[in-house]
C-alpha cells in the first residue's frame, strides 16, 4: 500500500470502479467519478464475470447462457462507458474468480483507492455486508471507499466534503488512517471532527471522569498537525456508550460526508473503530448515511 507522510497531500493517480451493474453498485459510481475529476485520475471500471456454472439448467444449454450472460456483459460495459465520458478512463469485463483478478488489476494498474457499493442487511445480532464487498475491504491493499445501501446523493453533489469524522481508539494510532482524515479535510477546509468513544467506567477501571477526559483530549489533539490544524478546523468529542452506535449517531448529528476508519490485516476492522470486534464496522459500513473509507495502516 502506498503510505504517505502526514505533510503530503494525497495523490489519487489510479481510481478503480468494481461493478457487478446492480443498483447497488450503480450508487457509488457518482462518487467514483467525482473522485476521479477532483484529482484529475484515470477511472478503470471492472467488472469480473463468474466461471459459467448454471445449476438446475440442461447441460445443454449452457453454451446459450453463457453467450446470453457475455452479450449482457458487454452491454453493460458499453452503458459504463458512456456515463464515463468526460473522464479519463478505461473499462475492463473479466472472467475469474473475484478476488485474484480483482488482486491482478489492482496491482498492474498501480490503484490508489478502490470504490464499491455494497448493500446492507440488518440482521437481529448484527449488521452483514455482501460477501463480495467484505471480502473487498477485508484483504485489499489500497484504501476503500465503500458506498452503502443508505447513502441518497445528488450525483452532482457526491463527495462533498465539508463534515469529515474520524473515529480513533487511540491504541495504538492506525497512521495511514489519520493521514488521510487530516489530509482530506485540510485540502477540502472541512472540519475534521475525531471522536473517541469510551466504554463504560467498569470495562475501564475510571470513576472520575476527569480523569479519563483530559487526558484523552489531549492525545486526539496531538494526532493533528499544528499546521493542518488552521485548515481543518479540528474539533474533538467523546462520547461514552456503544461504540458502533456512537459513531452512527455523531456522524448523523454532525451531518458527516465521510467517515474514515483505520485497518489492520485481514482480520477485520480494529484501530479507528472496532476494538470490540469485526462486528462493529461492518454496522458502521452498512447503516452509514454517508460514504465510508477504509484505510491500512
Amino acid at each position: 500500500m502506498k503510505t504517505l507522510d502526514c505533510q503530503t497531500r494525497i495523490a489519487l493517480k489510479n481510481i478503480l470502479f468494481m461493478t457487478d451493474f446492480s443498483p447497488a453498485a450503480d450508487a457509488a459510481l457518482p462518487f467514483a467519478i467525482q473522485i476521479a475529476r477532483r484529482y484529475g485520475a484515470t477511472l478503470h471500471g471492472l467488472h469480473v464475470r463468474p466461471f459459467d456454472v448454471f445449476p438446475g439448467a440442461p447441460t445443454a444449454s449452457w453454451t446459450v447462457l453463457a453467450e446470453e450472460q457475455e452479450t449482457a456483459a458487454r452491454e453493460n460495459a458499453r452503458r459504463l462507458e458512456e456515463r464515463l465520458m468526460g473522464v479519463r478512463h478505461r473499462v475492463v469485463v473479466s472472467q475469474g474468480d473475484i478476488w485474484p483478478v480483482l488482486e491482478e488489476v489492482t496491482q498492474g494498474s498501480d490503484i490508489d483507492l478502490l470504490v464499491i457499493g455494497t448493500r446492507g442487511r440488518t440482521g437481529i445480532e448484527k449488521m452483514l455486508l455482501g460477501s463480495t464487498a467484505e471480502e473487498i475491504i477485508r484483504r485489499a491493499s489500497c484504501p476503500v471507499l465503500t458506498v452503502g445501501p443508505h447513502i441518497s446523493a445528488d450525483p452532482e453533489l457526491a463527495l462533498k466534503l465539508d463534515e469529515i469524522l474520524y473515529p480513533t481508539a487511540l491504541t495504538p494510532e492506525p497512521q495511514a488512517a489519520r493521514h488521510y482524515a487530516v489530509s482530506l479535510a485540510e485540502e477540502n477546509e472541512a472540519r475534521l471532527t475525531l471522536l473517541h468513544v469510551w466504554a463504560d467506567a467498569k470495562a475501564t477501571g475510571v470513576i472520575d471522569p476527569a480523569e479519563y477526559t483530559e487526558p484523552t483530549l489531549r492525545a486526539m489533539r496531538s494526532l493533528v498537525p499544528e499546521e493542518a490544524g488552521l485548515w481543518c478546523r479540528p474539533e474533538f468529542v467523546i462520547e461514552k456508550g456503544n461504540v458502533a452506535e456512537k459513531i452512527l449517531e455523531v456522524a448523523g448529528r454532525r451531518h458527516a460526508d465521510l467517515i474514515v476508519l483505520g485497518v489492520r490485516g485481514e482480520e477485520g476492522f480494529p484501530g479507528a473503530a472496532t476494538h470490540l470486534g469485526g462486528a462493529v464496522a461492518h454496522q458502521i459500513i452498512a447503516r452509514a448515511k454517508c460514504p465510508v473509507l477504509t484505510v491500512r495502516g
